[in-house]
Formats: C-alpha cells, sequence, structure tokens
C-alpha cells in the first residue's frame, strides 16, 4: 500500500512537472514575402536577409551605430598596401551538423561565394583572389587590388559561413535546407507558407538566445499581417503601412521600432534590355521627363503620411555620402513635355511597369503612374510577385521596374551591384564607361574625402542618364507585442533574435 501511494505521488508530481519542463517559447515573425532560396551565396531577397539573421551567422556584425563588430570572428587587421587583411576566428563555434567552424571551413564558404555558378556574393567579393588558411583558427584574404568595402561585405551574406559537409553533401539542393552556425537550426520550409527553426543547443552564444522556436510566416497584405499580431497570432511583424503607424501606436499591447532605412525605392529602367524599344529605353531625354513628372514629397504625403524620406540617390539625404550639390529636383511637368518633345516623341509614351506585389509598393506605383500621366507618360502597372519580377528584370522583360533595396552600410553596397556594366543586378543593362571608372576606382581608396568626390562624379553622370530614378527611403516599421522583450532595429532592417525574451 506505502508504495502504491509513493508512486501515485510521483505520478503527480511528474505530471505537474511535465508541462513546465515540456513547454517552449515560439517567436511568429510574419513576412511580407517569401523568401527566395535559403542559401547565402545565391539569396537576394531583403526578407532572405532577415530570415538568414536567425540561422546563418556571419563573419562580422554592425550595432545600432553602424560600426562594425565581431561575430563569428573576432578581429582583422589589414596590411599597409591593402591587398591583405588576417581574421582572427572565434573558437568552439560549430555548425548546425555539429561540424567545427574554422579556418578552413571559412576558406570553404568564401571560396564558395566567389566560385559557385551563379553566386549572387561573387560582385561583392570582387577584389578577393583567394583565401589562405594561417592556423585552425587564422585566416588571410589576398585581395587582386585593395578593396575599401570588404569588412563591410562580410557583415551580410558575403560574410555568411556554411558547413562544408552539408554544403557538398547538398549540391544545389543546400538552399532547401541550410546549415550554418547560427543561434538557430532548420527544421522545415513550406512554400508561402512556413519557415520553422529551433534553437541550436551547440550555439557558441547560446546562453542569450531564449526563445526556443522561430516560425517566420510570409503573409503579402499588411493588414491581414496586422490583424494576426493584433489577435495574437503573430508576435512580430516587419513593414508596417506607414497608415497604420497611429493604430499601431494606439494599441497598448504593441511596441513599434523604428528607424530609416539604408537602402532606396526606385524604379528601375531598362536601357540596354528592352525588346520593345520603346522611348523610355532610346532617350534619356525621355527618362528624364519621367523623373520631372514625378513630386517625391507629395508621394511621400499621399501614400507614407510623411513618415518616409524623399530622395534621389542611391543613399538617403541624412546619409554622410550624400552629394548635396545634387538635391531631389522639384517636379516640372511642362519642362518634362518640352523633353519628350525635344526627344521626338509623341505622347501618350507606353510604357510596360513592371510592380512587385504589396500594398505600399503597388500605392505608390499607381501615384506615380497618375503624376507621370500629366506629363505624358501611360505607365501600364503589371503587379508580379517578387521572386518572379526579378527573374523578369534577369530577362529585361519590363520596360520600368519598381524596385526596393535594403541597402548596405557601405555606399558601394548601393551603387555597384546595379549600377557597374558587369554586375549581376544591372537589371538595366547601363553601361557607362565613366561611371564603371568611378565605382571601382572607389573601391580602392579608403579616404572618405576621396571616396565621396568619385561618387559625385557617379551621381552626376547617373542622374543625367537615369538608369534608375531613385524616390524614396524608407522607415523600417516593425511592430511587436510587448510580451517581447529586448529588442532593438536597426537601420538594415534585419530581426536580430538572440538576446529577445518573450514573456
Amino acid at each position: 500500500m506505502r508504495n502504491w501511494c509513493l508512486a501515485a505521488v510521483a505520478a503527480v508530481v511528474v505530471a505537474s512537472w511535465g508541462p513546465v519542463a515540456q513547454a517552449q517559447t515560439t517567436l511568429r515573425i510574419g513576412l511580407a514575402e517569401d523568401p527566395d532560396v535559403l542559401d547565402p551565396t545565391m539569396a537576394r531577397t531583403y526578407v532572405g536577409r532577415i530570415v538568414f539573421a536567425a540561422t546563418c551567422d556571419k563573419l562580422f556584425d554592425i550595432d545600432e551605430k553602424l560600426n562594425i563588430v565581431p561575430q563569428l570572428a573576432l578581429s582583422q587587421e589589414t596590411s599597409a598596401d591593402g591587398k591583405e587583411v588576417i581574421i582572427k576566428l572565434r573558437s568552439g563555434v560549430k555548425f548546425h551538423d555539429g561540424e567545427p567552424f574554422d579556418a578552413e571551413a571559412a576558406k570553404f564558404s568564401l571560396d564558395r561565394h566567389l566560385t559557385l555558378p551563379g553566386s549572387f556574393r561573387k560582385p561583392e567579393l570582387a577584389s578577393l583572389d583567394h583565401v589562405d588558411v594561417v592556423d585552425p583558427l587564422t585566416i588571410k584574404l589576398v585581395l587582386k587590388a585593395p578593396f575599401s568595402p570588404l569588412i563591410a561585405q562580410l557583415t551580410d551574406r558575403a560574410g555568411m559561413m556554411v558547413s562544408p559537409k552539408a554544403a557538398k553533401e547538398a549540391g544545389d539542393k543546400f538552399g532547401l535546407r541550410p546549415v550554418c552556425a547560427g543561434p538557430y537550426k532548420f527544421v522545415e520550409r513550406v512554400q508561402q507558407d512556413k519557415i520553422v527553426f529551433e534553437k541550436f543547443a551547440d550555439y557558441w552564444n547560446k546562453d542569450n538566445v531564449f526563445i526556443d522556436r522561430i516560425v517566420y510566416q510570409p503573409i503579402v497584405d499588411a493588414t491581414v499581417r496586422l490583424a494576426n499580431l493584433k489577435s495574437g497570432a503573430l508576435d512580430l511583424i516587419e513593414r508596417v503601412l506607414a497608415t497604420d503607424i497611429k493604430d499601431v501606436r494606439a494599441d497598448s499591447r504593441l511596441a513599434l521600432s523604428t528607424a530609416i532605412e539604408l537602402g532606396y525605392q526606385g524604379i528601375t529602367l531598362n536601357i540596354g534590355k528592352d525588346k520593345a524599344k520603346g522611348p523610355l529605353s532610346q532617350s534619356a531625354k525621355v527618362r528624364q521627363a519621367l523623373d520631372l513628372a514625378i513630386d517625391r514629397e507629395a508621394l511621400n504625403q499621399v501614400v507614407f503620411n510623411g513618415e518616409f524620406m524623399p530622395g534621389n540617390q542611391w543613399v538617403n539625404p541624412s546619409h554622410p555620402y550624400y552629394q548635396k550639390a545634387f538635391p531631389v529636383r522639384a517636379r516640372d511637368v511642362e519642362k518634362a513635355k518640352a523633353l519628350l518633345k525635344e526627344a521626338g516623341v509623341t505622347p501618350p509614351v507606353a510604357v510596360d511597369f513592371m510592380v512587385p506585389k504589396g500594398a505600399e509598393t503597388e500605392a505608390a506605383a499607381q501615384v506615380v503612374q497618375s503624376m507621370a500621366a500629366e506629363a505624358g507618360f501611360d505607365l501600364k502597372i503589371r503587379v508580379t510577385e517578387l521572386a518572379t519580377s526579378l527573374k523578369q528584370a534577369e530577362a529585361g522583360d519590363y520596360q520600368a521596374f519598381m524596385l526596393s533595396w535594403s541597402g548596405r552600410i557601405d555606399p558601394d553596397g548601393n551603387s555597384y551591384v546595379f549600377l557597374h556594366r558587369n554586375a549581376p543586378q544591372n537589371y538595366s543593362v547601363w553601361a557607362n564607361a565613366e561611371a564603371d571608372k568611378a565605382l571601382s576606382d572607389a573601391r580602392l581608396v579608403t579616404d572618405m574625402a576621396q571616396r565621396k568626390a568619385l561618387y559625385e562624379k557617379l551621381t552626376k553622370l547617373e542622374i543625367e542618364d537615369e538608369p534608375i530614378l531613385y524616390l524614396y527611403h524608407r522607415r523600417i516599421l516593425i511592430a511587436h507585442t510587448k510580451k517581447l522583450e529586448g529588442y532593438k532595429q536597426m537601420p538594415d532592417g534585419l530581426v536580430r533574435v538572440v538576446g529577445l525574451k518573450l514573456k
């Protein structure tokens, strides 16, 4: 009888402890799109970078003031001639498959970024000739020429490290099940539905990881995302509509985190690959006319309640590399009409206007369409899923493309990849020898005044030829439940999960 009672008591104790022991915290994050492939070498979407922040640590990271700080690397030292960079690596780091992260693994990842067919990291590491293993925890990057943005590039996907074993075994399927060295390891992905991660027990900084699982859910409709946050179905959402700011702030259960982005929203114009040979691709005057038809401040007020920052360059007007000699031009419809006449073009100028699906982007495109119509343009909006639009942009199957760029901490990351003739994301297929030289020369110097002078030349050329019409710089708007503690928003727009707690 006594033994039976003890067993019964034990059963009650286990039953009461069980749920506590098994209770898991899950952070549910609403994304504005479904990311593309989850392979840091091949990926190119902003929303993909948000997901990578939880699973693929980088050699370096940034802090709130855009200072470069250690992550998987501990330090870096550049030689006097700028052609060699010694990087010391963190010890005791493991990949999600249990394999050790060391100098050989770092070399593998960087080599993979450079050599994998179709790599979008290759232009970011263009000056890297080869990587030497100095010792188990030290690598030496040997450059073809000095490359001032290098360490900044390593704070993003170019600095993400992948497991050599997993990458070799998976081949071109690695992005279906990524294996990195971040705080959370991949569990499953259901396209257009969810991406699930769970806490990695052997993470090098595991004492600062407090949430057990993260579930990313792509919900394109911003209103639906916010409704899910309010109902408690989500804990955090990205890209809150500017028109919903008051609504979020009025809800005592929610918090709003903001920062002006590093990137931009603009309209890329197909110059070199327009199959229809339309007026936009054939004449800079026609492109300038479209630019002059747009009132950027009015666009900001109408669509974004004045919360965003109008702009006309690849960095925002508060950025140290912004070229003040080329301020945002005022709208001038009459001059726009005159330019069309000078170009020998008879209005209306029909334009295939590809616009990625999304409430704010579509609303902005409609306002631009209305403004442009007054100057003689007929912008035919074609709403397209983001991943599809990028493929069509690569193929040249568009004339104007409403495209956003999440931005990088170095100005090179906002310009070279889109404006250099050989860059893979030069969707405009713009080719200008002087611009190429300015872009390349800016990579060779570290002095800010020298670099800024080179970017001034580039700005002048870009504004004259207009391969991209820069429109505005978004305010990063992240809303989350107040049950989530420790969240800080940085200008790169990423959602960092280390240090977060759910009450």
